[in-house]
């Protein structure tokens, strides 16, 4: 087990991500990438053994092959809240994004525990295993399978070197054997590094998540005529790429002005033939679209394909829309929030709400049980990069606010 020394429990939260930064905790040296069902992964999760079992939790792994610990509750035969988020990692990631949040649930038992305080309820402590995605192509499998979303030929993958997740170190025929009764678990609470820096402009260390955002994501092709660099005369072209950067720009332009949490953003371009001295026959890339109410996305999303096709049509482009992504909204449960909203002020935080856009594990839990989120400030609002920041004493703040919603939650169960 990786020591740390003695530290508040924010601070050795955040030592402990740290810890888990390099081999044997990595898979790549130099940076951090910890994949599922790697040798870096069973590294990590002997390590959150020992700091589990240390902060007075019972520990066991799932078919899916997530780490628990649980923390009984006063009375038995009572459900449990779950505090929840990943220990994998993108490649060349930061040490904070997932890590954080499971070691503050870790932090949250070891305090009740050195007092001797228990709930009216459990408190199980999950260490997901994918939740980015980063070896098989497919993400949040272990979360999807808690929560009874996942379907079984979902587990038919292989990761880029051939490797089945049969091979990997679970059992398939077992894997979905993970889900979790609705009865079980009666409440979801993740916290997670913001992944932007709205809580860094604000000046606030934290803030009550109000949902994970609806998301559309299309693939766009464009078509005009290849043809000679040389020979080519400007006027006669219909080169879909300069077609393709009005594109762009009209994004950029229709998501501004919207003046609402909506963004657009073009991640990935690709020019055919991609020849320096040919212009372009096709042109395609992608198209992501997000925000907190779906009725503002498929505003945006809308007025976007609009400009799409009047740009085509007026440099006689063929254009090809595909829609390959549609999540819905996943909102926080209002009560739960107002919980968060109330720790934040017993801590001397002011209350503070946002969106994430970014996906989460609590997206999939919402199918279980409610819901809520706490986002710590990151600077400079990066993440899924070495650079990733989380400082100290933010941490310490996200544990007095989870210390405090814990004692609210009690309190809620006590008056029942």
């Amino acid at each position: 087990m990786v020591g740390a020394p003695s530290k508040p429990g924010g601070a050795r939260a955040v030592a402990r991500c740290d810890a888990l930064r390099d081999p044997p905790y990595s898979d790549m040296e130099g940076g951090l990438y910890r994949g599922y069902l790697t040798p870096a992964y069973a590294a990590a999760q002997e390590a959150l053994t020992g700091w589990m079992e240390e902060a007075g939790m019972q520990v066991r792994r799932d078919t899916a092959a997530n780490l628990i610990g649980r923390y009984e509750a006063s009375r038995p035969d009572v459900p449990a809240l779950m505090i929840a988020s990943h220990l994998d990692s993108v490649r060349d990631g930061g040490a904070y994004d997932g890590p954080l949040g499971i070691m503050l649930g870790i932090e949250c038992v070891a305090a009740l525990n050195a007092k001797g305080r228990r709930f009216p309820f459990a408190i199980e402590v999950y260490a997901f295993g994918d939740e980015e995605g980063s070896r098989f192509p497919a993400a949040m499998l272990t979360s999807r399978a808690v929560a009874g979303t996942l379907e079984r030929g979902a587990l038919d993958i292989a990761d880029g070197q051939g490797v089945r997740l049969a091979e990997a170190g679970v059992d398939p025929a077992e894997y979905l054997t993970a889900r979790r009764a609705r009865g079980d678990i009666f409440a979801y609470l993740e916290a997670h590094i913001e992944q932007g820096p709205v809580l860094e402009a604000n000046g606030l260390a934290v803030g009550t998540v109000t949902g994970i955002a609806a998301q559309l994501r299309y693939a766009i092709t464009l078509k005009g005529l290849a043809g000679h660099a040389g020979t080519s005369a400007m006027p006669l072209r219909r080169d879909p790429l300069p077609g393709a950067a009005q594109m762009v720009l009209a994004a950029e332009e229709v998501a501004a002005a919207d003046m609402s949490d909506s963004v657009a953003t073009v991640g990935r371009i690709e020019a055919l033939p991609g020849a320096p001295n040919v212009i372009p026959g096709e042109v395609r890339f992608t198209l992501d679209v997000r925000a907190g109410d779906i009725r503002r996305r498929n505003r945006v999303a809308e007025a976007i394909l609009a400009r799409c096709q009047a740009i085509a049509a007026a440099r006689t482009l063929e254009l090809d829309v595909a829609c390959i992504h549609d999540l819905p909204p996943s909102p926080c449960d209002e009560g739960l929030m107002e919980l968060l909203d109330a720790a934040h002020e017993s801590a001397g935080q002011r209350v503070f709400r946002l969106v994430s856009g970014a996906g989460h594990d609590a997206m999939n839990l919402g199918a279980l049980c409610p819901t809520a989120m706490l986002f710590l400030r990151c600077r400079g609002g990066i993440s899924h990069n070495p650079a990733e920041h989380v400082e100290p004493a933010d941490a310490q703040v996200a544990l007095a606010v989870m210390l405090g919603f814990l004692d609210r939650l009690g309190e809620r169960h006590h008056a029942r």
